[in-house]
């Protein structure tokens, strides 16, 4: 059998990929993901033992990063073979066009948390207030602020990943803060048990907002999710993406998602949020097309 030869830049280093029948031997990967505390980070790590369990790679390096817009720059530059990103994150980034999908994945959920002591329970209500928009190159950064410009909201802004976030609150240091993220996000779960908090509903400035951004929908984020006495919220949700380069062997790709699936039980494991991953729906990733080799799984799929 003729031999595969393709290089796969690595966060430091080429691999040459090789095989007599399997490209997989001496597959590494870089997997950007986000915050330690997030649940890209969670599945991150989750599939990472399940590429290396079940297909006899190198445990992928499972990055910590700023989120989603990070993540897709480290793609396009070739820092990382694997990353996690919202939709809206890939608009307005260099190279761009080289980026492709394995999956749609779980929707992030927008959590605006708000201190229970403070007197706040609209959006508008943020102007003044000392509020964090997530860490820059975040898909955090990106709705909030599309979010408070369109409604005029003019607070005292902060750049803080979730884990600052959190702690920079339960200190006395910050007012809110943006999250965007699956259900549960554990640093969300651990803050509202340990400090009075409420999270803000957005139905009132949704209708207007989605018109400008289509990108995003709206669902309801459920009660009993935080245990919030104040009742369910709705909220704006946007898709999020397992996304790789068109540098990626077919073959590699159509493998990382046969186990993407079959591994699926495991994942559920390292984060509830993989429960809503399914073949049916993984194929939407408008705007970033499939993976050749991705596709050729989904065919085989009947997808």
């Amino acid at each position: 059998m003729g031999r595969v030869h393709a290089a796969v830049s690595l966060l430091t280093a080429a691999t040459v990929l090789t095989g007599c029948g399997s490209t997989l031997e001496d597959v590494k990967i870089t997997m950007a993901t986000g915050s330690e505390g997030g649940v890209y980070y969670s599945l991150g790590n989750g599939l990472a033992d399940i590429w290396s369990g079940r297909l006899g790679i190198a445990r992928p390096q499972v990055v910590a990063t700023a989120g989603s817009k990070d993540n897709v720059i480290r793609l396009v530059n070739d820092q990382a073979q694997v990353g996690f990103s919202q939709a809206d994150a890939v608009d307005g980034v260099e190279g761009a066009s080289k980026l492709r999908a394995l999956a749609r994945m779980h929707d992030d959920y927008l959590q605006v948390i708000v201190r229970a002591d403070l007197p706040v329970t609209k959006l508008n209500q943020l102007s003044g207030l000392r509020v964090s928009i997530g860490g820059k190159e975040s898909g955090v950064e990106i709705i909030a602020r599309r979010l408070l410009q369109a409604q005029n909201v003019k607070p005292q802004e902060f750049n803080l990943s979730l884990d600052d976030s959190a702690q920079a609150m339960r200190e006395g240091r910050l007012d809110a803060f943006f999250w965007s993220g699956g259900l549960p996000t554990a640093r969300i779960t651990e803050l509202t048990k340990g400090l009075g908090v409420r999270m803000l509903d957005l139905r009132d400035e949704l209708s207007t907002f989605r018109q400008q951004y289509p990108v995003y929908g709206t669902a309801t984020l459920p009660a009993s999710t935080y245990n919030l006495q104040s009742g369910p919220v709705i909220t704006l949700v946007v898709r999020n993406f397992l996304l790789v380069t068109e540098s990626m062997p077919d073959d590699v790709a159509e493998a990382l998602v046969r186990q993407l699936f079959e591994g699926q039980p495991e994942l559920v494991k390292a984060h509830s949020a993989a429960r809503t991953i399914e073949q049916r729906s993984a194929i939407e990733t408008s705007p970033v097309p499939l993976h050749d080799g991705a596709m050729r799984y989904y065919r085989e799929a009947k997808v």
